[in-house]
């Protein structure tokens, strides 16, 4: 069973729509205590960094992420919820994150003609092969909306970049958790392969 993680900051029914559409089984919830009777948990978020933070800590979250990580279960990250998993955001003023990932979010750097926010359809050009991405080709377009990347003090951990304007991370691994800058519940076929390959990946790679 997926666990949706409910903490106010996310497209829930979207995610486990696309969940269902795999046949997978997915339910939200937003009582942390519930979190160790997932098999793996996704945490999608929008909006901004700050009060993501804010929420995830006032309802008790970190801890009980942290404890489902630690035991080396499958963890997504969606768009915000993969900026979280970071030490640390620019966005609203210094912010500190999850820290599963070493780096910062920052404002997207672009030029014109390309805007921020960047909103619609990109494709991504992978820089490694993980379980997550299987079945995946390359230059698939997968759609976004965000205005701040992340950027991995180490490019290990990154699996796929993408260009608005200028080269910015799409995606990110470190041993059980994952993240996309994009939404892959959004993302038609080649999304939906992503959350299928999630559902199926032991969180080893």
């Amino acid at each position: 069973m997926i666990g949706i993680i409910d903490y106010g900051a996310g497209n829930i029914s979207s995610v486990i729509h696309a969940c269902g559409r795999v046949g997978e089984d997915a339910e939200s919830f937003s009582d942390p205590s519930l979190a160790v009777g997932y098999d793996r948990l996704i945490l999608p978020g929008v909006g901004s960094f700050r009060m993501a933070m804010e929420q995830l800590n006032d309802l008790g979250w970190p801890e009980a992420i942290r404890a489902h990580v630690k035991s080396c279960k499958p963890f997504l990250g969606i768009c915000l919820g993969m900026q979280l998993l970071f030490d640390e955001s620019e966005e609203d003023g210094p912010t500190p994150g999850l820290g599963f990932i070493s780096g910062k979010v920052e404002i997207l750097q672009t030029k014109a003609p390309h805007r921020i926010p960047h909103v619609g359809w990109n494709s991504l050009n992978s820089t490694q092969t993980h379980p997550i991405m299987e079945g995946v080709k390359d230059q698939i377009d997968f759609y976004f909306v965000h205005s701040y990347q992340c950027v991995p003090v180490s490019d290990e951990n990154v699996l796929a970049t993408c260009d608005h304007g200028g080269k910015f991370v799409a995606s990110v691994a470190k041993g059980s958790v994952v993240g996309m800058q994009f939404h892959p519940e959004k993302s038609q076929p080649a999304g939906l392969r992503i959350l299928q390959n999630f559902a199926e990946w032991n969180g080893k790679c």
